[in-house]
C-alpha cells in the first residue's frame, strides 16, 4: 500500500518582542499631555459666553425662590419635582419622557446642521475643562511657561504653583458637587447643615463624588473623556453627511504649505496660503491637526479658525483658510448662499418639524394639565362588609395630590351603581404641593346589586371647580 502524501504543516506566526536596540512598535501610543494655547477671536468669545451662561444658570438657579420655596428642586424623598410654578409627581413621568425625546431630537438636529456644537460650546466636560485651564493659565502662566514648569526639576516654586492650582481646582469642584446636590436637597438647608457640620452621610457622599468627578475629568482627563469615554464621539458619524457644517481646512488654497514673506505672491513661489506655523494645532483642546481632514476627535469649537484668521490677518491674506464649511461646498467651491440652501435640506427640515410639534405638544400639555392627581388603592383587609343600616360597603384609600401652590378643598362623589353613596361627605383639605391619604367608603343598599365585581368611579373635584379627576374602581358584591 503506497504511503499517503504528507500534508503541508500549518505555520502559526508568533509575535516576538524585538531585542534590545531593535526597532519595534508599541501596542498603544503613550499619552502625550496637551498644552492648549489661548487665543482671541469670535469663536473663543462665543465659548466663554457659553461658559458664563451655563454656569450662571447652574450655580444660580437653586438659590432662586418661587413662592417661598426653591424655584427648581427635585425632591426625591417627597417624590415631587418643583420647576418654578410647576409641581410634578411620579405620575407625570410622561413629561420627563417628552423632555428626553426633545433633547435627543435637538441633538440630532444640531449635529445634522453643524456637527458637534454641543461638544464645543455647552457640554459640561468642555465648560469645566475651559474653567480649569483658565485657572491653570493664571497660576502657571501661558503655554510655554507651563511646558517649561512641567519640565523643571522639583523646586519650592514648582511645588507652590502646583499645590495652589490643585487647591483652587478642588474648591471649584466641591462647590460644583455641592450645587448639584442642592438640586435634590433644599440648598439653603444644605448650606446650613454644612456650616453646622450636620450633613447626612449620603449628602456628603454625593457632594464628594461629583466634586471628585469634576476634579478628575476637567483637571486631568480633559480631552481623553472626549476621545475615549464619550459615546457621542463614536456615533456622531451616523448623523453627519456631506452637507453638515464642520470645521474644514481649504486644501486647494492652503497647499503646498511653506513659509513666505508678508504680502508676497505665494502662488508665484509655488506655495499655498498656509505658512505651516502650527498655531491651529497649538490651540486645539484635543491636540489634532485640522489640516489632516475630518477627525472624530474634533469637537467643533472653532478655535483653530480664530488662530488661522489671526495669522491670515498678519500675512495680509483673506480669512477663511480654516472655516465652517461642508464637504460638498469645499469640493464644488460653493458660495455662502449655496451652502445655506444645502444646509436647510429635507433631513434638517424634518427634524425641525418633528421637534417643533413635540415642543408645542409638550408645552400645550403642561398648560392644560389638571393640577390634581388621584390614586385609588383598595383596602385588602376588608373586601366587602355589611355596615350599619343594612348597607353593603367597600373600603378604599385615596391619595389626593395637590399640584398647586394654594391650599385646596376637594369634594368626593361616586357613580356607577344605583344608590351608590360615598363617605366621608365633608370636603377634604390638602396643603399646597402636598398629598394626603384619605379612607373612603362606598356603600349601596344590600341586595340592590348582583353578586360579582362592578365598575364604579370616584370623582374628586376642587372647591373652585378648576380641577376634577375621575378614577375607576371595582365594587365587590359577595355571593
Amino acid at each position: 500500500m503506497p504511503n499517503p502524501v504528507p500534508r503541508p504543516r500549518k505555520i502559526i506566526p508568533i509575535a516576538v518582542a524585538p531585542a534590545e536596540g531593535e526597532a519595534g512598535s508599541a501596542l498603544y501610543a503613550a499619552h502625550r499631555k496637551i498644552y492648549p494655547r489661548s487665543i482671541q477671536g469670535l469663536f473663543a468669545r462665543w465659548r466663554w459666553a457659553m461658559v458664563f451662561l451655563t454656569q450662571l444658570v447652574f450655580y444660580g438657579l437653586p438659590w432662586l425662590e418661587w413662592g417661598q420655596r426653591q424655584s427648581v428642586l427635585f425632591d426625591l424623598a417627597a417624590r415631587r419635582f418643583y420647576i418654578f410654578g410647576l409641581v410634578l409627581y411620579p405620575q407625570d413621568l410622561i413629561y420627563l419622557t417628552g423632555l428626553l425625546v426633545v433633547s435627543a431630537l435637538s441633538l440630532f438636529l444640531f449635529t445634522a446642521v453643524a456637527g458637534r456644537l454641543w461638544c464645543g460650546y455647552a457640554c459640561p466636560q468642555t465648560v469645566y475643562t475651559e474653567i480649569f485651564m483658565w485657572v491653570e493659565q493664571k497660576i502657571e502662566g501661558n503655554r510655554v511657561a507651563r511646558m517649561r514648569l512641567d519640565g523643571e526639576t522639583f523646586s519650592a516654586k514648582k511645588l507652590v504653583k502646583k499645590w495652589f492650582k490643585h487647591i483652587v481646582w478642588l474648591g471649584i469642584a466641591l462647590w460644583t458637587g455641592f450645587t448639584f446636590v442642592g438640586y435634590f436637597s433644599p440648598i439653603r438647608e444644605l448650606g446650613m447643615e454644612f456650616l453646622q457640620t450636620g450633613m447626612n452621610s449620603w449628602e456628603v457622599f454625593w457632594v464628594v463624588f461629583y466634586g471628585l468627578a469634576t476634579y478628575g475629568n476637567a483637571g486631568f482627563m480633559r480631552e481623553q473623556v472626549c476621545k475615549y469615554m464619550c459615546p457621542y464621539a463614536r456615533f456622531q458619524g451616523a448623523m453627519f453627511d456631506r452637507d453638515t457644517l464642520i470645521v474644514s481646512y481649504d486644501t486647494a488654497r492652503g497647499e503646498p504649505r511653506g513659509v513666505h514673506a508678508k504680502g508676497s505672491d505665494a502662488r508665484a513661489q509655488g506655495l499655498g496660503d498656509c505658512i505651516n506655523c502650527g498655531l491651529c494645532v497649538q490651540v486645539c483642546p484635543t491636540g489634532i491637526d485640522i489640516r489632516d481632514g475630518l477627525q472624530y476627535e474634533c469637537i467643533g469649537c472653532g478655535l483653530c479658525i480664530d488662530a488661522c484668521d489671526t495669522v491670515m490677518d498678519r500675512m495680509a491674506t483673506p480669512r477663511g483658510l480654516v472655516r465652517y464649511a461642508t464637504q460638498n461646498s469645499m469640493a464644488a467651491r460653493w458660495t455662502p448662499a449655496q451652502v445655506l440652501r444645502r444646509v436647510l435640506r429635507p433631513r434638517v427640515l424634518l427634524y425641525t418639524g418633528v421637534l417643533a410639534i413635540l415642543c408645542i405638544g409638550l408645552l400645550g400639555s403642561l398648560v392644560v394639565r389638571t393640577p390634581l392627581k388621584v390614586d385609588v388603592v383598595r383596602d385588602r383587609a376588608s373586601l366587602a362588609r355589611i355596615a350599619e343600616g343594612g348597607q353593603l360597603e367597600n373600603v378604599y384609600r385615596l391619595q389626593i395630590m395637590n399640584a398647586t401652590e394654594q391650599t385646596q378643598r376637594y369634594s368626593l362623589s361616586a357613580g356607577g351603581l344605583a344608590g351608590l353613596m360615598v363617605l366621608p361627605t365633608e370636603p377634604v383639605e390638602v396643603a399646597p404641593a402636598q398629598s394626603r391619604w384619605v379612607a373612603v367608603r362606598l356603600q349601596v343598599p344590600y341586595g340592590s346589586a348582583a353578586a360579582g365585581s362592578h365598575a364604579v368611579h370616584i370623582d374628586v373635584r376642587s372647591a373652585d371647580g378648576r380641577a376634577q379627576v375621575s378614577e375607576k374602581a371595582a365594587f365587590l358584591v359577595p355571593r
